[in-house]
């Protein structure tokens, strides 16, 4: 084999190298391997890797050079990219057709043929085509903003309103990206009108968007052509995979595939960094979110996914250092602040944190009840961290004045009160709502338990902690919690055997004491916070 001594043992290293998170050298070697062997499950390792990479030159090459056709789903979509980036409409729809092999993806074909006839300015026959689209097609919910983008790249802004309302109606998490590519297309059919009227609808930095998309800068998130358009679909798809629970693997393949049909999109690099991010590929992630420009648009976004990759890899200085850089720009946001905060947060500064938080709530004092409650949480917890609890009390009254019906914050405050001592009858009304409201967050439910505890009630505490942690069986609080509530009501072998699970995944600081308890048993210095 041409390059390779010994094959097994090369293929050996490729598949370390594939699991140690260094997809291009796996790709390399495996397509060594391929060029010289009859298997083609090898050269399908390779394009497997090779796109895991992002290197699409090699992954086309092995597809084009294959025995047979392209064996996976992701395989067929890059070919089908290709073709469409090429302008092959007719080759991208016979090749996600059945007669080619491979998997049968023809539900996609309407949405090329619609945008084929778009981009031949055929206004009623890609209408026609859409309105075609099965309504139990993966791709029907799709269907009003591919018309409203078809219609914009057509010059025809007077017919899109329907269409873009609609479909901002059903974006849901995708709403704010879908306004500013929907405003780009408005602006480029000359209509800035509507354009900014999108924009201004937005909760915030609007008067910064709108000088972007005046001065061109919302260009590279264009949805205008055939291959524009097929890599937002997928950018979409593969966002919706990502928040489905039942999803069997992260959609890596396919939102790289949506890279390559337009690798401007800012979006798509966005999406990627967070998926190499969570495969513990923090080089190739961080790579990729450094590589979004300073002036785009959605760099703010690009800068929160790669401070969340510094906090989990624990490289809490560049974190904080890629933080402060965000506030001392000029012009810097609420974001930027709330950013910093959770930087702090993570360092354990916590005064500096609440500053932080502050900073945010003010530079977004005019955004919407339900922006500023989780920042008015955040400070309050911050401010109770650092030892400041009248000034966190205060705080978090706000955030219930505000928001008097969300959990989170009615069991905050309330945990709060119940472990100052303070005012515990409101502290359990406070809990008991949160509970009503939220009756299967675990937490929660151990919250309204310890109040119960607090409050001497301890048979009822018990029953209550212990359905807590039947629902979240590896948080330690919970155990140490339910511990001490069987101590107290005399079931002390139980709750040895409570506190024993509470040290398994038990936070180090909280070791010692645990441990003293399960030898001596529940003090006042070992009593749980």
């Amino acid at each position: 084999m041409r390059g390779i001594s010994d094959p097994a043992k090369a293929y050996i290293e490729a598949r370390a190298a594939s699991i140690s998170g260094r997809p291009a050298q796996a790709a390399e070697i495996l397509a060594t391997l391929a060029e010289g062997s009859a298997n083609p499950d090898l050269r399908d390792r390779a394009v497997y890797e090779a796109m895991s990479a992002g290197d699409m030159k090699l992954a086309l090459r092995l597809l084009k050079t294959s025995p047979r056709p392209a064996a996976s789903f992701n395989a067929k979509l890059l070919l089908v990219a290709e073709a469409l980036k090429e302008r092959r409409d007719a080759e991208a729809i016979r090749l996600l057709g059945p007669d080619v092999g491979g998997p049968d993806l023809s539900f996609w074909t309407p949405l090329v043929r619609a945008w084929n006839a778009a981009e031949r300015k055929d206004t009623t026959g890609a209408l026609t085509i859409l309105s075609e689209v099965p309504a139990n097609s993966a791709l029907k919910s799709f269907v009003d903003e591919q018309a409203a983008f078809m219609l914009l790249r057509m010059g025809r802004p007077s017919d899109a309103p329907p269409y873009v309302e609609r479909a901002l109606s059903n974006a849901g998490p995708r709403e704010y990206r879908l306004r500013l590519v929907l405003a780009e297309a408005y602006r480029s059919a000359g209509d800035e009108q509507h354009a900014i009227e999108l924009i201004d609808k937005l909760p915030e930095n609007a008067a910064l968007l709108r000088r972007s998309l005046q001065q061109g800068r919302l260009k590279p998130l264009a949805i205008n052509s055939s291959a524009t358009a097929f890599a937002d679909q997928l950018l979409a798809l593969a966002m919706e995979i990502r928040r489905s629970p039942r999803a069997a693997t992260p959609p890596l393949l396919m939102v790289q595939v949506a890279r390559y049909a337009a690798p401007q999109n800012s979006a798509t690099t966005i999406l990627l960094g967070s998926l190499l991010g969570e495969e513990g590929r923090i080089d190739d992630a961080l790579a990729a979110l450094r590589s979004v420009p300073a002036d785009d648009p959605l760099k703010p976004e690009a800068i929160d996914s790669e401070s969340r990759a510094l906090l989990e890899e624990e490289r809490l200085d560049e974190a904080l250092a890629l933080a402060q850089s965000a506030v001392a720009r000029p012009g810097a946001t609420g974001d930027d602040f709330a950013r910093l905060g959770d930087v702090y947060g993570e360092l354990e500064r916590h005064d500096e944190a609440a500053a932080a938080y502050a900073q945010a709530i003010e530079r977004l004092s005019q955004a919407g009840n339900s922006r500023l409650w989780p920042l008015l949480l955040l400070r309050g917890s911050e401010l109770e961290k650092a030892g400041r609890w009248p000034e966190s009390k205060a705080v978090l009254n706000a955030a219930v004045a505000m928001a008097p019906n969300e959990p989170l914050i009615l069991n905050f405050l309330g945990y709060s009160k119940l472990e100052h001592g303070e005012d515990l009858d409101a502290a359990e009304a406070l809990v008991r709502k949160a509970s009503e409201l939220a009756p299967d967050n675990a937490s929660i439910t151990d919250s309204l338990g310890w109040a119960l505890y607090k409050r001497g009630r301890y048979d009822e505490a018990i029953d209550i902690l212990q359905s807590a942690a039947i629902a979240d069986p590896v948080q330690a609080e919970i155990h140490e919690h339910l511990g001490d509530a069987l101590y107290a009501a005399g079931r002390r072998f139980e709750a040895r055997f409570a506190w024993e699970a509470a040290l398994a995944t038990a936070a180090e600081a909280d070791v010692t004491r645990i441990r003293s308890k399960i030898a001596t048993g529940l003090t006042q210095a070992t009593a749980a916070r």
